[in-house]
C-alpha cells in the first residue's frame, strides 16, 4: 500500500473533499488524524469508517484558523500517533458575492479560514517534520486561485495566496527534505455544490473538456500521489485537477 504506516493530518475532513481524501488514504494504509468543527456524531462515524481499513483514526475538534489551537492539535497528534508525516490543509469556506456588495467581514472571514489555517497548520507541523528530515505538505487551492472568478474575489484571493505560500514554503523547506505542493480542484461535486441548480451544473459540465464534473476521489487520488514516495522529487508545484478546464 502506498501510504502504509504514514501518519497524516487532514483538516476539515468530515465532509466533501476532506472526507474523500481521508477515505482513500486509509484504504492505502495511512493512519488518519482529522479535524472537524461542529458535528461530533459525523466525526465519530468517520473514525469508525476509517478504522474498518485496519488503520488508526481519530477526530479532533479544532479550528485550524486559530494559531494556538493549531499548535495544540499538533502536540496532541504527536502524543497519540508518534509522528506527523503528511499534512493536508483542506479546511475552507466560501462567502460568494459581487465585490460591490461584499462586506468587510465576508472578505476577512474567508481569508482567515482559508489562508490563515494553512499558515497555522504548516507552522504547527514543520518542527517535527524537520526533526524527522522528511514530510509532505499538501495545500488545497482552487482553479479560481489560478484564473479568478467573478463573484469570488475573497475566495479567489485566499486560494491564490495559498499558491504563493506553497511555493515559498517549498523553497524554504526543500533542503530539509520537506515537500510542499498545492492542488487546484476544478468543479468538484460536494455538499458545497448541492445548492446549485441543475442548469448551472450542466453549464459548468459543458465547459469542461472531459464533459463531467469531478468527485472527491479525483482529488484524493492526486493527494495520495503527493503524499507518497512516488512524488519524492516534486515540490513547489500546483496540480490542476479540473478535467481540462484550465490548460
Amino acid at each position: 500500500m502506498l501510504l502504509e504506516g504514514k501518519n497524516v493530518i487532514i483538516t476539515g475532513a468530515s465532509r466533501g473533499i476532506g472526507r474523500g481524501v481521508a477515505t482513500v488514504f486509509a484504504k492505502n494504509g495511512a493512519n488518519i488524524a482529522f479535524t472537524y468543527l461542529s458535528s461530533a456524531t459525523k466525526a465519530k462515524s468517520l473514525e469508525n469508517e476509517l478504522a474498518c481499513f485496519g488503520v488508526k483514526a481519530k477526530g479532533y475538534k479544532s479550528d485550524a484558523s486559530n494559531f494556538i489551537a493549531a499548535q495544540e492539535l499538533s502536540k496532541s497528534v504527536i502524543e497519540d500517533f508518534g509522528s506527523i508525516d503528511v499534512l493536508v490543509n483542506n479546511a475552507g469556506i466560501t462567502k460568494d458575492g459581487l465585490l460591490m456588495r461584499m462586506t468587510e467581514n465576508d472578505f476577512n472571514l474567508v481569508m482567515q479560514i482559508n489562508m490563515n489555517s494553512v499558515f497555522n497548520m504548516t507552522k504547527a507541523v514543520i518542527k517535527t517534520m524537520m526533526k524527522a528530515k522528511k514530510g509532505s505538505i499538501i495545500n488545497m487551492s482552487s482553479v479560481v486561485g489560478v484564473k479568478g472568478n467573478a463573484g469570488q474575489t475573497n475566495y479567489s484571493a485566499s486560494k491564490a495566496g495559498i499558491i504563493g505560500f506553497t511555493k515559498s514554503t517549498a523553497l524554504e523547506l526543500g533542503s530539509r527534505n520537506i515537500r510542499c505542493n498545492a492542488i487546484a480542484p476544478g468543479f468538484i461535486e460536494t455538499e458545497m455544490t448541492e445548492s446549485l441548480e441543475d442548469d448551472a451544473i450542466n453549464n459548468w459540465r459543458n465547459q469542461i473538456p472531459l464533459k463531467r464534473v469531478g468527485d472527491p476521489e479525483d482529488i484524493a487520488n492526486v493527494s495520495m500521489f503527493l503524499a507518497s514516495d512516488l512524488s519524492s522529487y516534486i515540490t513547489g508545484q500546483v496540480i490542476n485537477v479540473c478535467g481540462g478546464m484550465l490548460t
